[in-house]
């Protein structure tokens, strides 16, 4: 562990090598949690120690058993390698000098837009060189051995669906006590994947036990980095979409059907009929202290946090073929050729921040993209000329830019079911 701190830009701090058991008495015998177990016993008509077990039930659920072993040997290496097999993975943009600046002794929150559940994989890939981080991961994480893989790297569960009071003040507890220990976290404010591709607004619930953790600046610092990330094809694109069509939570497909998608593609892979996904980009935006935040005096600290830090992760979100060529495709309304494509591609990418557009080779990547477009039936081709197959699915891509993009380009892109953000 010594020596595993010597290379981490930020060393593990102790309170993640802590024994479980020591973890979980912590949390549990915390005032507010104590006193919430009394409201429990009389609301729900029980007895205290049941109530108490409840509680230490709870805990048990949420807290995880950190292994470096589990996280470094297994964890960052397994991320690297399925990144790099499955996207061309680039940093569209990373100010080093704005996060070497930041505090040693402060907590750092990495603050993520939701696309994928590759998300997960990509963050902990390029983070490993800063630290462990610990992800807040929802109930599709609970599913044996995976669960307990999943609770060695550091990652603690949370219920997403009805949780009680009680619950709540446990699971704010363990938040709060790792923030005030100085344990770097990764927090994806949206709460869930975006159905349709747009950074939905933020829920507030870890946000404000972090903020709790701080303890109105009595304790250490918290620096939140935004972190925006966009994909030439997310994996589970139509799912996402029929999802929202719905309004229903729970995806309409099953971990057999997720194995048996990666084995056929392995096998496809493997026998070079097909390649990678395309490029997964990923945009450091600048780091702000709560402490900072906090010296404006807003009526609503979290509210203005969850708000302003949205708003970043949105302005840096990066720029990607799949999703340019989507926003293009819109523009133009007619069959088009790949010259008058790409000419509206470059049209629109030159109004956009410098930071988010760096991609190069931008037309060997588009020519591997459109025709990885044609295969899912996104874009046809009929003589040489190309048109949208599937509106709804060129929608969601095209959606990822909006901040980007003037009024005029927005309004010929189908609305989205959520309120649109557009630049200034």
């Amino acid at each position: 562990m010594a020596k595993l701190n010597e290379r981490l830009d930020r060393p593990i701090q102790p309170f993640k090598l802590l024994r479980r058991q020591d973890m979980i008495q912590r949390v549990i015998y915390d005032a507010d949690v104590v006193r919430e177990v009394g409201d429990y016993a009389r609301t729900q008509g029980v007895r205290e120690d049941v109530a108490f077990e409840k509680a230490r039930d709870y805990a048990k659920e949420i807290v995880p058993s950190f292994s470096a072993t589990a996280y470094f040997g297994i964890a960052t290496r397994g991320a690297r390698m399925v990144a790099r097999w499955l996207f061309d993975v680039r940093v569209n943009y990373l100010d080093e000098a704005a996060l070497a600046e930041i505090d040693k002794d402060a907590t750092v929150v990495y603050v993520i837009n939701h696309r994928s559940n590759f998300d997960y994989v990509l963050v902990t890939y390029l983070a490993a060189k800063q630290s462990a981080l610990s992800y807040a991961v929802g109930e599709w994480a609970r599913v044996w051995p995976m669960s307990s893989f999943i609770r060695a790297t550091g990652a603690y569960f949370i219920r997403r669906r009805t949780p009680t009071p009680l619950y709540r003040r446990v699971l704010s507890s363990y938040v709060q006590r790792a923030t005030e220990a100085g344990v770097s976290q990764a927090v994806f404010p949206e709460g869930g994947l975006s159905r349709n591709g747009v950074v939905g607004p933020p829920k507030l619930g870890i946000l404000s036990y972090v903020v709790d953790g701080w303890r109105d600046g009595k304790g250490r610092d918290v620096v939140f980095v935004p972190v925006s990330l966009n994909y030439d094809r997310v994996v589970e694109d139509r799912v996402l979409i029929a999802a929202g069509r719905t309004g229903k939570q729970r995806f309409r497909r099953s971990i057999g059907e997720g194995i048996q998608f990666a084995t056929r593609y392995t096998f496809r892979r493997m026998r070079g009929k097909v390649g990678r996904f395309g490029v997964a980009a990923v945009t450091f935006g600048r780091p702000m202290s709560i402490a900072e935040m906090a010296a404006t005096a807003p009526d609503d600290l979290v509210q203005a946090l969850g708000e302003t830090l949205l708003e970043r992760i949105r302005a840096v979100t990066p720029v990607t073929t799949a999703p340019l060529a989507m926003a293009a495709m819109f523009q133009l309304q007619a069959p088009v050729t790949k010259d008058e494509l790409l000419a509206e591609m470059a049209r629109l990418k030159s109004g956009f921040p410098k930071e988010v557009a760096n991609e190069p080779d931008a037309e060997i990547s588009f020519d591997r993209v459109l025709s990885v477009m044609v295969l899912r039936e996104l874009l046809i081709e009929d003589e040489d000329k190309f048109t949208i197959a599937d509106v709804d699915l060129a929608a969601y891509y095209a959606n990822s830019l909006r901040p980007h993009l003037d009024q005029k380009a927005l309004s010929v892109i189908p609305e989205p079911l959520v309120p649109e953000v557009t630049k200034s």
